[in-house]
């Protein structure tokens, strides 16, 4: 497909939409993930609602971990709805043209939405370390006043930090080829059409994916180090196990979120050999998770469990 385009400068052109290939090597059978990838989204939107209202509606579960809870599940709405519907599009109607503004704004909220789910994961590590460690001053120090400002500071930090990844691709000169073999609007798969220089953008993503993601993990980490050194002094097995507990669902979240992270960053290392790889990976990185979490949640936690019974069948709320 010849790239559309536009006189730019007086002298040459610049295109005006780029083309999503889709899934690089398996173009001619793509379409065949349609439904896997159908069903994840259906099912992360589905969960992530009823988590949600779940929470909303049982005044019992108004406590500062179920609020975060409840604020990751938007965030996870958000993440999947920026992308799939989208590649849902391509794989079943061929929709593959995106303007350069959409292709921007969803790079922007696609930084956005992982940006979050980081910073919220690092509060569920501080209402945990504080529930564990300073248990007497839980009830004073996270209050439902300090998750609103923990997320007022987190919807800040992270929409305002990522605004130059958008900002710096759409600064490139984009001359030759409009066609990127992606089935989203990635950083470093836009940029590598540019006819012109794209090392400040590679910079900027690198020093904010340390700055964002290894701040948060760093955190994380000595959250957990200070939680894990306290349950060690507990006397009582017992008491010790039940500390945990609570710390299980968010554990198996944060190792999954993380890791994914890290194989993306290597799959797309050895990117020019196993593109399909590091593509795919990226795709699954940003639907995965919004499906996964709620899913944990439930299975891990009662009082949730008993929200879902509630909720969903009312007429046993009282036998």
């Amino acid at each position: 497909m010849a790239p559309a385009t536009r006189l730019f400068n007086g002298s040459h052109f610049q295109v005006k939409e780029f083309i999503l290939l889709g899934l690089p090597g398996i173009h001619s059978w793509q379409h065949w993930l349609s439904l896997p990838l159908a069903v994840l989204y259906l099912s992360s939107i589905s969960t992530n609602l009823l988590i949600f209202i779940t929470i909303w509606k049982q005044p019992k579960l108004h406590q500062p971990m179920y609020q975060f809870l409840s604020i990751l599940s938007v965030v996870d709405i958000g993440l999947a709805t920026t992308i799939m519907p989208k590649i849902l599009a391509i794989f079943w109607f061929d929709a593959k043209a995106i303007s350069l503004p959409e292709c921007f704004a969803q790079m922007y909220a696609i930084h956005c939405f992982i940006a979050m789910e980081s910073g919220i994961f690092l509060c569920m590590a501080f209402d945990r370390y504080v529930a564990i460690c300073h248990p007497l001053h839980y009830p004073t120090i996270v209050t439902a006043y300090s998750v609103f400002k923990a997320t007022i500071f987190m919807v800040l930090r992270n929409g305002l930090l990522v605004i130059p990844v958008p900002v710096l691709a759409a600064q490139r000169d984009y001359c030759s080829s409009n066609e990127i073999d992606h089935c989203l609007c990635s950083n470093m798969g836009v940029t590598s059409l540019s006819c012109d220089d794209r090392r400040h953008n590679s910079i900027c993503q690198m020093i904010l994916s340390l700055l964002i993601m290894g701040g948060d993990l760093t955190l994380i980490i000595l959250s957990y180090a200070l939680i894990f050194s306290s349950v060690m002094k507990l006397n009582s097995a017992e008491a010790a196990y039940k500390a945990l507990s609570t710390c299980s669902s968010h554990l198996i979240l944060i190792l999954f979120f993380y890791t994914v992270i890290v194989v993306i960053f290597v799959t797309h290392l050895s990117g020019r050999k196993n593109p399909l790889i590091s593509v795919l990976f990226n795709v699954l990185h940003n639907i995965i998770p919004p499906t996964l979490n709620p899913i944990v949640y439930a299975f891990r936690t009662r009082d949730l469990r008993l929200g879902f019974q509630k909720l969903l069948l009312p007429s046993k709320k009282n036998k």
